[in-house]
């Protein structure tokens, strides 16, 4: 198939990457023998077109400093590339993004697949002005209902989001890779949140503010939290107001990948996933296949890591309720609960992604 994806975070990405590239690359780096691949991504200050690993980049758009500029000029020069070059394709696959309105269904010639990765609706409000909120929670309501072929990721996104009647929905989750099922984890003393820095939709200020009790009942445990994002200036903020000596105990080692990423994951004494909204965070799969025990939010999302005994839940933004969560998880058998994740997690390798997202692909082109 000759396949292209509107890839609007992209390697390189001066606004950086998150969860939707990630699980592009680790797609495609698979089907890139099989077919024929272009990533559509947005343009940004010093992109260039190139092909990386078998995999084409056509940057489209224009080279601003403001996230919303460049997101409009995507939308509207990946919509007008769709239109004049769609023919060139089997099938494109556009990410779905309130913030990127393409409406792409209207003036593709060939088969459209809109990925949903994620469904945010009213936090909006509490990230963003009313107005502009508004507006993404209806393009978000809106626009999947003109599309005839979709994945998500799981069944919880599947059943909050509003499709045509008659669309075709295929299920395709992320992946971990294989090499992660045979580090042997240990436990040193330091808990680790791994992921996008994003205070509100990702919890931080939850973690922050729960940290402080859960290290009177355990000193010496430090606290890890690894990524980087648009919102780094608000989340270090944040971080100054803790007490210095605490504060002393908080790593931010930024962005962290390859090696020195799974030597996070694999010693760390458990995970925190205290997100407000999710998906299928790749970070907390990404743990569960390295053996580690996981304390996550209720949101039906993250439902499925104390279901396979994998971890403990708290009640979403409940700093009391995530240091107790936290502090019970340290007293219990971490290694056995991170033999039971490991164990729920080891069919659902990226070799096996791959391929259910090509057949999901191959049925909207056999149609």
């Amino acid at each position: 198939m000759k396949i292209a994806h509107l890839l609007y975070e992209s390697e390189g990405d001066a606004f950086g990457i998150g969860g939707v590239g990630i699980r592009a690359y680790e797609i495609y780096r698979r089907l890139r023998d099989r077919h024929d691949i272009t990533l559509v991504c947005k343009r940004y200050p010093g992109a260039r077109d190139r092909e990386v690993d078998g995999l084409r980049h056509l940057h489209v758009g224009v080279e601003s400093r403001s996230l919303t500029r460049t997101l409009l000029a995507y939308a509207g020069q990946a919509r007008a590339f769709i239109g004049r070059s769609g023919t060139d394709f089997d099938v494109v696959v556009e990410e779905f993004s309130p913030a990127i309105p393409t409406f792409l269904h209207a003036v593709s010639p060939c088969p459209v697949v809109l990925q949903i990765q994620g469904y945010t609706g009213r936090h909006y409000f509490r990230k963003y002005n009313a107005a502009y909120a508004a507006v993404l929670v209806g393009l978000e309501r809106l626009r999947p209902r003109f599309y005839r072929h979709v994945i998500m990721l799981n069944r919880h996104t599947a059943a909050r989001v509003s499709l045509r009647k008659g669309a075709g929905v295929a299920i395709v989750p992320n992946g971990i890779r294989r090499e992660l099922l045979d580090r042997v984890p240990s436990e040193e003393d330091y808990v680790l949140y791994l992921g996008r820095i994003d205070p509100y939709s990702k919890g931080l200020d939850t973690l922050l503010s729960a940290y402080p009790t859960f290290a009177a009942s355990c000193p010496g445990v430090r606290l890890v939290i690894a990524g980087d994002g648009k919102d780094r200036a608000t989340f270090d903020a944040m971080l100054r107001r803790l007490p210095a000596p605490l504060r002393a105990n908080v790593e931010t080692p930024g962005w962290v990948s390859g090696e020195r990423k799974l030597e996070l994951l694999s010693r760390a004494r458990f995970v925190v996933v205290p997100s407000r909204h999710e998906v299928q965070p790749l970070g907390a799969l990404e743990a569960m296949a390295c053996g580690k025990a996981l304390v996550v939010s209720d949101i039906p999302e993250l439902r499925d890591v104390p279901e396979r005994g994998g971890g403990l839940a708290f009640r979403t933004g409940d700093a009391a309720g995530l240091a107790q969560a936290m502090r019970t998880l340290a007293t219990r058998d971490l290694a056995r609960m991170g033999r039971r994740g490991r164990s729920s997690v080891q069919d659902d390798t990226w070799d096996t992604i791959a391929l259910r997202f090509e057949a999901a692909l191959r049925g909207a082109v056999e149609g």
